[in-house]
């Protein structure tokens, strides 16, 4: 049972705990019912988390006056094109013996 002071891993952690038990389906239907109810509860109390980490990154990003500041976010979706991580590429000759 998820408390007000876990970290958010860790309710999320329990919530997928609930969802296996779920998939399993070696549960009375009781026990289904009442592990449903809690990873609803559980997701809900995760969401308001979510929005209240929102809220208060979109007070940091304010200027003086509260305007909002925009800054592009950079994404990790690998379909967008990204600077390569290593910059020096190591070229062998064909004379050469390649390690690889």
């Amino acid at each position: 049972m998820a408390q007000k002071n876990q970290t958010f891993e860790s309710s999320l952690g329990e919530l997928e705990k609930i969802v296996r038990k779920l998939e399993d389906g070696d549960l009375s239907l009781e026990e289904s019912l009442k592990l449903f109810e809690d990873g609803v509860r559980i997701s809900r109390e995760c969401q308001e988390r979510l929005n209240q980490a929102e809220r208060r990154i979109e007070i940091l990003l304010k200027d003086e006056k509260g305007n909002p500041i925009l800054q592009e976010i950079k994404s990790d979706d690998p379909g967008e094109p990204r600077e390569p991580k290593i910059k020096r590429r190591i070229v062998f000759d064909e004379d050469d013996e390649s390690p690889f």
